[in-house]
């Protein structure tokens, strides 16, 4: 069976995450989005625990359902130097075990849901592998928390000790990682790290999985590629869409290229602010490789519905009338990925022509991106060509994408390496 999956997204117990975000609001929205399975995020404190076992039913040792979702054990933790890493647990009982021997290694494990360790990433993935844990990078190559903002490789960071997975995080996709050979070994995963349950936050990344059954032990056969279960996609933001794709100030957002960033050492010359270094030109720092692995899935880049219909009837996307939109397309085709990957454009178009010619446009890459950086996510257009367009003529319009930045696409990507 095939089973998409979002295994990144905190509780309502961390940080900057809406108070919505409970077990109840998680499995409605997860269904309305089209996710079969979710990561329960932030599993090591105990009050999500508590609410997790009291919401759900036990499928095994690793696996909790309710009304017909899936969750997974996860969480998300962060090292010594910054760095988050993401777990995923085979069992409760797992769980509780590696929370009491970090209680010795955080302050903050019994009240935040993203907890601080004071171990390194390699002190950290040799504990968990011990206990049949799967570890990866979390985001990694973000600018700010991420694997590549502290350390220049895997080994580096890990020390030698076994990961299992490679996040990529909303500012990059496979293409982009694959850039590194080192990454070619490992399994990407696209997961959301929503911060609320709204489907244009939750399962706006996920990963599609061929698994006899959505539950921890096919998961981690798919993830190290074993009995032939695997992932055969991963879906996610437009890379450029990403809040760090460009380097750009964090204050203000005028974009810079790292030479120019280096020359004004970091500091933006028009209001003073920092300026973050973008995951594109990161990546091209340490980019060694222009093959890819055989194997790896390809990547769709698309956007939640929501967005597309508030770019395409321009209004705000949690407003009424974006939400009518939004639900004739889901009473009609039962979830948004459906309508986001699968359903044909034809049938689309007898619900709305023009978010069906905006889809279209997603699927085949024709959109104008403007592209983000220093925190501020990217912008999208859709080419006058296509909203002029019959439905019946878009597989044969050629259109000419003027982007008013600089686009990277794979090709120039290589072109900057070489």
């Amino acid at each position: 069976m095939l089973a998409d999956a979002d295994l990144h997204i905190h509780s309502r117990y961390s940080k900057a995450v809406s108070k919505s975000m409970t077990i109840p609001n998680l499995a409605s929205h997860a269904r309305f989005k089209g996710l079969k399975l979710v990561g329960t995020g932030d599993i090591l404190n105990s009050m999500w625990e508590r609410e997790l076992l009291e919401s759900t039913e036990k499928v095994d040792e690793g696996t909790y359902e309710r009304n017909g979702i899936r969750f997974l054990l996860t969480a998300e933790v962060e090292d010594n130097r910054r760095v988050h890493h993401v777990l995923i647990f085979p069992s409760i009982e797992t769980v509780r075990e590696i929370r009491e021997v970090l209680k010795a290694h955080s302050p903050d494990i019994e009240t935040e849901g993203r907890p601080h360790i004071n171990l390194s990433a390699a002190e950290i993935a040799d504990m968990v592998n011990e206990m049949g844990v799967l570890i990866g990078p979390a985001h990694a190559f973000t600018p700010w928390t991420s694997l590549y903002k502290e350390y220049n490789n895997l080994k580096e960071a890990y020390n030698g000790a076994k990961i299992h997975f490679l996040e990529l995080g909303l500012s990059a996709d496979s293409e982009m990682a694959d850039m590194i050979k080192a990454h070619h070994r490992l399994t990407y995963l696209s997961n959301s790290d929503a911060h609320s349950p709204m489907p244009h936050r939750l399962g706006r990344e996920f990963n599609r999985f061929e698994v006899e059954e959505p539950t921890f032990e096919e998961i981690r056969k798919a993830i190290l590629k074993r009995g032939g279960r695997r992932i055969v996609l991963n879906a996610g933001l437009d890379p450029r869409l990403g809040k760090y794709h460009l380097t750009a100030c964090s204050r203000c957002y005028a974009k810079y290229s790292p030479r120019e960033a280096r020359v004004f050492n970091w500091k933006c010359p028009k209001c003073g602010g920092r300026i973050k270094k973008g995951v594109r030109d990161r990546i091209l720092e340490l980019a060694d490789t222009d093959e890819r692995p055989k194997d790896r899935p390809p990547y769709i880049r698309l956007a939640p519905l929501a967005e597309i219909i508030s770019m395409v009837i321009g209004k705000g996307v949690e407003t009424k009338a974006v939400k009518r939109v939004w639900e004739l397309f889901l009473r009609e085709f039962g979830s948004e990925i459906g309508v986001l990957v699968d359903v044909p454009v034809e049938a689309l178009a007898k619900i709305n022509e023009d978010v069906a010619k905006a889809v279209w446009a997603y699927r085949t890459g024709s959109l104008i991106v403007i592209p983000g950086g220093g925190g501020k996510y990217g912008e999208i257009r859709l080419p006058d060509e296509i909203r002029g367009a019959e439905i019946s003529e878009l597989e044969t319009l050629e259109v000419e994408v003027v982007e008013e930045e600089y686009r990277p696409s794979q090709t120039t990507l290589l072109e900057f390496i070489k």
